[in-house]
């Protein structure tokens, strides 16, 4: 007897419908695999066996065919258990078949029957919803994921017998319901609070301006000056997640495996921070079966990396595109998939190998040639990319004895909250232009239109500084940042002079 049921495959952060035939015939007992299955599914044949005969159901000793379409797509991952496991039972007539057209089922299964998590439920959801699927079947842990998705049905089973009783007596259960979040009671800044920062006022600002416009940030100073208390602090003062942003991070998150154990809504920014150890595929994402790097896992937060010159050079300039673009492309032979990457870079460096050049109180013991080959591991184009470069001297000390007396995070993010939102304002009817750090050129040329002595002022650090065109284009974007926090819709000449002082390490050695 044939039987088909409905399952899906990750692509991307995306998902593709899959079908799972299952003939069960005459024949020497077996069971054969076609359409492509990954070495995961390939040992779905013994655990499906095993796992059936220990819930008690028979197993049919024939031979059985599974076949999973479309034939030229590559599938992968423990999540076809379950519907193979339907397959099978439902070819074998001991669960009703009328209604597996209606479900969408996924599910990895342990040898005693019982239904495990899964990654990429969220994406596959969303998939089964613009198909038509009425009903998807998952395991428990994954059902509050899963629910996010309206107008889908979802049923969370505990283990393949409940899947069973499911089908067979469909109006004896209820579909999940979502537990929605108040976004309101985020915890933002992950304990840390920015008024316990000590001195420092210029990094502060310097966060400010970053939350408020989405702009790129390097800290440079001496070991202990405070560089990554201040970057851990970012967060806490950027605005909340809107439901539709929560959304495109769990997607991400789902894919990457990151929601076994949590099943709900990212409500919080995404903070990462990669060990300088960290490979190229390991931050723009990789895989003979692509899966999202640190830069996709960082989508509307913070990916930071400390002491960024310790990274390899080669690793570092794989972020150019995607600091450009927003996204990145992983191509293989079968596939190409993209994935979401805007993300706000913050960096932290010392100023030389031994930390100490420049430092009004310890002596700098490197040579100018280390000092060169040191920041010959940042290239230019990387360099133009970051919007705010950042000194961060060594704390005085009466600033280390005293109490911290600096604003709370809160107080600053309703600053940055209201820059923001004159920024939502200004570019309504753009698409997904959302802060001042993605505006194109044609946006500068419509508001970031200098007066006589903003571009004289400009000109001149573009010639002192050696500045790039690219360089130039984010001075101006930092500019209308400075100017949406005070409130203005002028970029006036004090507003280019602080941006273009956070360019004066451009070409620091």
């Amino acid at each position: 007897m044939l039987a088909r049921v409905w399952s899906a495959s990750i692509f991307g952060i995306d998902a593709v419908k899959v079908g799972v035939e299952v003939d069960v015939s005459g024949g020497l007992p077996g069971i054969v695999v076609l359409g492509l299955p990954d070495s995961a599914i390939q040992e779905s044949k013994e655990r499906v066996k095993a796992t059936l005969k220990n819930a008690g159901f028979a197993f049919p000793q024939r031979k059985i065919v599974i076949n999973l379409t479309p034939a030229d797509l590559r599938k992968e991952g423990p999540s076809f258990d379950l519907p193979i496991s339907v397959g099978i039972l439902a070819a074998s007539e001991q669960v009703r078949a009328d209604l597996l057209g209606d479900f969408l089922f996924l599910g990895e299964m342990s040898l005693d029957g019982s239904l495990r998590p899964v990654a990429g439920v969220l994406p596959i959801a969303a998939t089964a919803q613009k198909m038509g699927i009425s009903g998807l079947v998952v395991p428990a842990d994954n059902a509050q994921e899963a629910a996010v998705v309206e107008g889908l049905a979802v049923y969370g089973c505990q283990n393949i017998s409940e899947v069973v009783n499911l089908l067979n007596n469909p109006g004896r259960y209820q579909p999940v319901q979502f537990q929605n979040r108040e976004y309101g009671e985020q915890v933002l800044s992950g304990g840390v609070d920015l008024q316990d920062v000590k001195g420092q006022a210029h990094a502060r600002r310097a966060l400010e301006i970053a939350a408020a416009g989405g702009h790129n940030l390097i800290f440079v100073g001496p070991p202990g000056s405070g560089k990554t208390m201040l970057a851990r602090r970012l967060p806490g003062i950027l605005p909340p997640l809107s439901f539709s942003e929560s959304l495109e991070v769990t997607r991400i998150h789902s894919v990457a495996g990151l929601l076994k154990n949590r099943g709900t809504l990212v409500c919080d920014r995404p903070f990462r921070s990669p060990h300088h150890s960290a490979s190229g595929p390991s931050l723009v994402g990789g895989g003979s079966f692509p899966r999202p790097g640190e830069i996709s896992l960082s989508h509307r937060g913070i990916l930071f990396l400390d002491e960024l010159t310790e990274f390899k050079r080669d690793v570092l300039e794989f972020l150019r595109q995607p600091l450009e673009d927003g996204y990145v492309t992983i191509s293989r032979t079968r596939q190409s998939v993209m994935f979401p990457a805007q993300f706000t870079l913050v960096a932290s460096t010392n100023p030389c190998p031994c930390g100490y050049y420049g430092d009004t109180i310890q002596a700098c013991t490197c040579s100018p040639r280390q000092r060169e080959q040191y920041w010959a591991k940042l290239s230019g184009p990387l360099m133009d990319r970051i919007d705010l470069q950042v000194a961060v001297n060594r704390l005085k000390p009466e600033e280390i004895t005293q109490q911290a007396t600096g604003e709370s995070s809160e107080s600053v993010r309703k600053r940055v909250q209201q820059a923001r939102d004159r920024a939502i304002i200004r570019f309504q009817g753009e698409g997904n232009l959302r802060c001042n750090a993605q505006m194109q050129s044609r946006h500068l040329q419509r508001w970031c239109q200098l007066d006589d002595g903003s571009r004289n002022l400009l000109e001149a650090a573009i010639k002192k500084l050696g500045l790039s065109a690219r360089a130039s284009d984010r001075i101006l974007k930092v500019a209308r940042t400075i100017a949406d926090l005070a409130g203005d819709e002028n970029l006036k000449p004090q507003y280019v002079a602080e941006a273009i002082q956070y360019r004066t390490i451009d070409r620091m050695q």
